[in-house]
């Protein structure tokens, strides 16, 4: 990531507004600061989301194992903003291919990470841990609130969307599936 590009795109969008960062001292270092967050906020690109997945074999689990309310935040590519919510992760384990709980919420934050839509980064998600794993089936949820929704165009705060992926088993069984959904929705 080139910091310093960030920095001069920055200043020049705040001389469009007409803000000139070297009079108003608050903001004097305002470019440097925004470069910085989205280093941070961007860093998924710098990573490979298979290679967080770490296959643990010879478990004899094969059951749903669920992974929900991973919190997420990404930036939306069409406007620069953040979407923000959680992303419930379910698979069924094959083989006794299973992997560390934390390393599903790993692959999230990997491909959230990025410039996204939350279509996307569901499917990402999805398709990932199916390459990995290869599980009897994979589920993902997310459920969003889109800041480009509730600050500009519509302003409908506090809708969320949810997108979906199935795969597998979760795609071919209407009860596998369904049973997964009520553990992702069941409250409490």
């Amino acid at each position: 990531m080139n910091l310093k590009k960030i920095e001069k795109g920055v200043a020049l969008i705040l001389e469009g507004i007409g803000i000139d960062t070297q009079k108003a001292k608050d903001m004097k270092d305002t470019p440097l600061r925004v470069a910085q967050m989205y280093e941070e906020v961007l860093s998924g690109y710098d990573k490979n989301g298979e290679k967080e997945l770490e296959v643990i074999l010879e478990q004899e689990h094969d059951e749903i194992i669920l992974v929900k309310n991973i919190p997420i935040c990404s930036l939306c590519e069409h406007h620069l903003l953040p979407f923000f919510g959680k992303a419930h992760v379910a698979y069924i384990p094959s083989e006794g291919r299973i992997t560390g709980l934390s390393k599903i919420a790993r692959v999230v934050d990997v491909y959230a990470k990025r410039l996204q839509v939350q279509e996307r980064l569901t499917t990402l998600i999805a398709d990932t841990i199916d390459k990995k794993l290869r599980p009897k089936g994979v589920m993902v949820v997310i459920e969003a609130e889109h800041m480009c929704m509730n600050i500009r165009g519509v302003k409908k705060q506090g809708s969320v969307t949810t997108t979906s992926v199935v795969r597998g088993v979760f795609r071919k069984d209407p009860k596998t599936r369904s049973e997964a959904l009520s553990l992702i929705f069941r409250q409490g």
